[in-house]
C-alpha cells in the first residue's frame, strides 16, 4: 500500500526516520499535485523542527533529483567544475569565477539564480549588461561551453521541478532554515545539472543566512556528503559575509568591480576569494596545474568574459546603466573604520531597488550602495564613506535609516581584521 500524506507528516512529526519509500512517495506526490501544500508544509516545519537523518536528507535529494531531467556535459572536450554561493552582500564572485577558470581550460555551466532580499542575484546583474540575456536552451549551453568554456545562465524548469515547487512553498511558510532541506534544495539542483566537481561558498555571519560557523559547517558538511555520495567531487569553503564583498552592492556596479577584477585590478577581497575558489574548481577537475593568477595577469579571462557575455546576446563595450540619482553620505569623524554590516549594506541596496521583495518584482540595474573604504581603513570627516544610487530619489530616506548604525568610525588600535576564508570542508 502507498503512503499517505498524514502518515509521512506523523512520522516525522512523531520524531521518527521516514523510510525511502515514504520520502519517494512525498516527494514525487507533491510535484504531482497529489499532495496539497498546506500537507507538505506541516512536513516541512516538522522537518525544520525534528531534523533528518544523513540517510533521509541523501534519500530526499535523490527524490528530488529523480522529479526532472539530469542534463550530461561527457560529450564536452574538457572537464566540467561548477561553483555555488549560499548568499551574501557584494557577492559578484560568480562573474569573474567563471571565465577565468574557463581561460585554465574547464568548462563552468553556473546555473545561476534572481535575488530575494538582502543578498543579490546573479541573474540580475548580469541582465544590466545591454543585450544580454539569461534563458538558454540545454542544446545552446552546450555549444557555449564548447565554445566558450562557460555559461552563466537561469535553470530550466525541467530541473528538479520538486525543488522550484518547495522552495516557494517554504518561503512563506517560516521553514527556509531547515538545514536538511537548504542543503536538499542546492545538491539535487546541482547534481541533476550534471558537474564533474562543485565548490560551495558557504557564508558565515550577518548578511549571511549561516549566522555562525557551527551553523554553516553543518551545512557545508552535509551537502559536501551530499555531493561526494553522488560521485560529485565536492569541497566547500566557510567564508566571512560579516562585511560585505568589495566596494559595491547592486547590480551594474557590481558588473563595473567584476570587470575591474578580470582587468588585474579590484578589491583585494574579491580578487581573494576568486582565486581561491577558482583553485578548488580546478582541482576538482584535475587542472591544478594551472595557476589562475596567471590567466588574470595576461588578459585571457577577460577574453574569456568577453566571449561569454557575447555568446548570451550581451556587448561586452556598451556602457553600463547608471541610476538618476546619487546621494553621498559623509564619513561622521576622523577615525578607522572599524565596522561595516553587510546585512545594512545589503538592506540599503534592496531599499534602494537593487533587489526584489517578491519574485515578480523588477529591480533597477543602476541601483545600489557603493562604499569608499573598507574596516582597517583611515578616513577623515566630511569625506564621502558611501555613495547611494537609484532611480527615484524618494528611496533614499529609507536607505539611510537602515545604513545609520550599519558601520562605526573609531580608534583603530581596538580593530582587528577576520580572514575571509574560515574553514575548508572536504
Amino acid at each position: 500500500m502507498a503512503p499517505d500524506a498524514v502518515e509521512v507528516i506523523g512520522a516525522k512529526r512523531d520524531r521518527q526516520e521516514l523510510s525511502d519509500s515514504q520520502i519517494d512517495w512525498v516527494v514525487d506526490a507533491y510535484t504531482r499535485g497529489a499532495v496539497a501544500d498546506e500537507q507538505m508544509a506541516a512536513l516541512a516545519m516538522a522537518i525544520l523542527l525534528n531534523g533528518m537523518s544523513r540517510r533521509e536528507i541523501g534519500r530526499w535529494t535523490t527524490a528530488m533529483i529523480a522529479s526532472g531531467e539530469r542534463m550530461d556535459f561527457s560529450s564536452l572536450s574538457r572537464p566540467t567544475a561548477d561553483k555555488h554561493s549560499t548568499g551574501g552582500v557584494g557577492d559578484k564572485i560568480t562573474l569573474p569565477l567563471a571565465p577565468l577558470v574557463a581561460a585554465c581550460g574547464v568548462a563552468v555551466p553556473q546555473l545561476s539564480g534572481r535575488g530575494l532580499g538582502h543578498t543579490g542575484g546573479t541573474l540580475d546583474k548580469l541582465e544590466s549588461i545591454p543585450g544580454w540575456r539569461a534563458s538558454l536552451s540545454n542544446d545552446e549551453m552546450l555549444s557555449q561551453l564548447e565554445s566558450v568554456g562557460a555559461v552563466v545562465c537561469a535553470a530550466g524548469d525541467g530541473l528538479a521541478p520538486a525543488d522550484k515547487k518547495l522552495y516557494a512553498l517554504r518561503d512563506v511558510t517560516g521553514t527556509v532554515p531547515a538545514i536538511p532541506l537548504i542543503a536538499s534544495s542546492i545538491m539535487s539542483k546541482k547534481i541533476a545539472e550534471g558537474t564533474g566537481a562543485l565548490v560551495l561558498d558557504v557564508k558565515v555571519g550577518t548578511g549571511a543566512f549561516m549566522g555562525t560557523v557551527d551553523e554553516a559547517r553543518e551545512l557545508a558538511t552535509t551537502m559536501v556528503a551530499l555531493g561526494q555520495d553522488a560521485g560529485v567531487s565536492t569541497v566547500a569553503l566557510l567564508t566571512d559575509m560579516s562585511t560585505p564583498l568589495g566596494l559595491t552592492a547592486g547590480n551594474a556596479v557590481e558588473v563595473q568591480e567584476s570587470v575591474d577584477v578580470l582587468a588585474g585590478g579590484g578589491p583585494a577581497d574579491v580578487v581573494e576569494l576568486t582565486l581561491a575558489l577558482a583553485r578548488e574548481m580546478l582541482a576538482g577537475a584535475g587542472h591544478d596545474d594551472v595557476d589562475p593568477a596567471d590567466r588574470l595577469a595576461d588578459g585571457s579571462a577577460m577574453d574569456a568574459w568577453r566571449a561569454m557575455i557575447s555568446a548570451q546576446g550581451g556587448d561586452p563595450s556598451a556602457p553600463l546603466p547608471t541610476a538618476r540619482e546619487t546621494h553621498v553620505v559623509p564619513a561622521p569623524s576622523s577615525g578607522t573604520l572599524t565596522r561595516l554590516d553587510a546585512l545594512a549594506v545589503g538592506l540599503a541596496a534592496w531599499r534602494l531597488g537593487a533587489g526584489r521583495a517578491r519574485k515578480e518584482d523588477a529591480v533597477q540595474a543602476g541601483a545600489g550602495v557603493v562604499w569608499h573604504a573598507r574596516p582597517g581603513d583611515v578616513v577623515t570627516e566630511g569625506q564621502p564613506l558611501f555613495t547611494l544610487h537609484t532611480d527615484e530619489p524618494e528611496r533614499f530616506d529609507r536607505a539611510l535609516e537602515v545604513l545609520e548604525g550599519g558601520y562605526a568610525v573609531g580608534d583603530g588600535s581596538a580593530y582587528t581584521p577576520s580572514p575571509l576564508v574560515i574553514e575548508r570542508v572536504g
